[in-house]
């Protein structure tokens, strides 16, 4: 699966976009973390898990 999967099959500005988000979407977690642990709420642990998952798709270039 992995031989399939091809990086340059994407435009330039998306390659450089994701690169931007991968800069972000750490302190955007860590600030997110630290505001649900203080104010839980339905809406910040929603938001969390959807930066959380993000960052793991960022991480393991799926998108």
């Amino acid at each position: 699966m992995k031989g399939f999967f091809n990086k340059n099959k994407h435009r330039p500005w998306f390659r450089t976009f994701r690169r931007f988000c991968g800069q972000l979407i750490i302190p955007f977690v860590i600030f997110q973390f630290i505001r649900t642990i203080f104010l839980p709420t339905v809406f910040d642990v929603l938001l969390l898990s959807f930066f959380i998952a993000i960052a793991i798709s960022i991480y393991f270039e799926i998108i």
